[in-house]
């Protein structure tokens, strides 16, 4: 299956998959997904890939381990502290290279995961895609180390690598909030003097402290470097350059010798972290006898008594978009809650990126209702 360069975000909805392959996807579910069998039983994390419509349990080894020509599906289960009762949350997570099927599959078995649960756990989840690059901070605590985002895809995910066989690469440590590592091209543009930087060589193992990189990051950067060392059990050895004026000459033989590297001014901000302005609130209603997508108030401060349960609402944080359903809104309301999400973000020219999660009333999680006042 041919990798595209970038996919399409407008057909990462379901509503919006193609009749192809809508058809492929459910003939590879016509036999009951068997991937969800013993999911969500018990508090705790468990990831999916997908692979060439079949959604396939990725070892626990790996997580914390995207490829960006592939496509996930992550269930986070967690006790409710005043019920008891498991809640879930499911994030469909796309790589920038993934293919157009693969992203589709992961959408429509998030969609799939959450009605097994409903069916036999008797529970909702909260819907969520996530796209590499702007992960939601929400996403990113399940991890105890920052995600590492690697470049490749199913040919050359899990699969072990002898340090003596191993293709140098660079990772690249950003972030002030949402620390994530990303695999970038091993050349001297990639470096600037704002990030930390991990040249991983099989055998040697270099960490740069860039001169203005945090000491957040410096940790971070350790744990990551750590864990690399680890998985080699003993085969390699880590060397930190404390900024980078530190003449290192395994490290800078990589990038043509000793030699300037770009300002952290001039390389910016990582987009994922910045907020794109203020929260707005929108309505999907069909009251009038047709779908309508109207603007209810803009500002600082929404106040959650504006949400209707016979509609459905759109909400943008500052950082992410919502869906939220009200528990008496129409079939066709709730059917197209993800697309006009999605559209409010491209209408308002957000970063593709942006992060949306559909949720239903009365499961909110806590980053919705903190974004609204009491």
């Amino acid at each position: 299956m041919q990798k595209q360069t970038k996919y399409n975000l407008s057909e990462t909805n379901i509503a919006n998959l193609g009749s192809d392959l809508e058809k492929k996807i459910k003939e590879a579910a016509a036999n009951k997904e068997i991937a969800w069998k013993n999911c969500g039983k018990a508090a705790g994390l468990q990831i999916w890939r997908i692979e060439k419509f079949k959604v396939k349990q990725c070892p626990t080894s790996s997580y914390g381990t995207f490829y960006d020509g592939d496509s996930y599906i992550i269930l986070y289960a967690y006790k409710n502290p005043k019920t008891g009762a498991l809640s879930y949350d499911i994030h469909f997570w796309l790589g920038h290279e993934t293919t157009q099927d693969e992203a589709g599959t992961a959408a429509y078995k998030t969609v799939e995961l959450d009605d097994w649960l409903h069916g036999n756990i008797h529970a909702h989840a909260v819907q969520h895609r996530e796209i590499e690059g702007g992960e939601s901070a929400q996403f990113l605590s399940y991890f105890t180390t920052p995600i590492k985002i690697l470049h490749g895809g199913i040919e050359s995910g899990f699969r072990h690598v002898e340090p003596e066989k191993y293709e140098p690469r660079l990772l690249q440590l950003s972030g002030k909030k949402k620390i994530r590592v990303q695999q970038v091209p091993l050349k001297r543009e990639s470096l600037h003097s704002g990030d930390v930087f991990i040249l991983d060589t099989g055998k040697h193992i270099y960490q740069m402290n860039s001169s203005k990189s945090s000491g957040l990051l410096h940790h971070k950067g350790m744990q990551v470097a750590t864990a690399i060392e680890s998985d080699r059990k003993g085969l390699a050895k880590i060397t930190v350059l404390d900024s980078e004026n530190d003449v290192e000459p395994g490290f800078w033989s990589f990038f043509g010798g000793f030699g300037p590297i770009q300002s952290a001014e001039d390389a910016g901000q990582h987009e994922g972290e910045k907020a794109h302005g203020d929260k707005r609130l929108m309505k999907v209603s069909d009251s009038t006898g047709s779908l309508e997508f109207t603007e209810v108030a803009v500002g600082s401060e929404i106040s959650k008594s504006l949400l209707n349960s016979d509609d459905v609402f759109i909400l943008d944080n500052g950082e992410e978009v919502f869906a939220w359903i009200g528990k008496n809104s129409s079939k066709d309301e709730k059917r197209t809650a993800l697309d006009f999400a999605h559209k409010y973000v491209m209408d308002h020219n957000l970063p593709e990126h942006t992060p949306i999660s559909r949720l239903v009333e009365g499961g909110e999680n806590m980053t919705f209702k903190q974004s609204l006042k009491a």
